[in-house]
């Protein structure tokens, strides 16, 4: 069901955690399956520096959010923004259409996060 990608972002998370003095924090809720995710991230200057996550929910939400915090570091704020939801599944090795919501997830929290950062730049 779910690619060998997907599976160990799963099991081994990458960039999992939170960032206490974060230029920007967020957490994002789907409510319709209760999906959670938070995420963190610090400048670096104009790029992103670091960026960590937290997730609670399905497998495919928990590996949206690992693999959006490696798509991302080291991205201008602006070159974050043009992050899409095709990169980010092929990323992972695909998802299934039940899991799609993972990746809009993560998207949302994203770009939610780089809003907060309007001010710092």
């Amino acid at each position: 069901m779910y690619s060998r990608e997907v599976l160990d972002h799963f099991e081994h998370p990458h960039n999992a955690g939170v960032i206490a003095d974060a230029d920007a924090s967020v957490q994002v809720e789907n409510p319709v399956c209760g999906d959670i995710l938070k995420l963190t991230l610090k400048l670096r200057g104009r790029q992103i520096g670091e960026i960590r996550f937290q997730a609670k929910g399905c497998v495919a939400s928990m590996a949206c959010g690992s693999a959006l915090t490696d798509l991302v570091r080291g991205r201008t704020v602006q070159q974050a923004r043009e992050l899409r939801g095709e990169e980010l599944v092929s990323a992972i090795g695909g998802l299934p259409p039940a899991s799609m919501h993972a990746s809009h997830l993560a998207l949302d929290a994203l770009a939610t996060a780089l809003d907060q950062l309007v001010d710092k730049l």
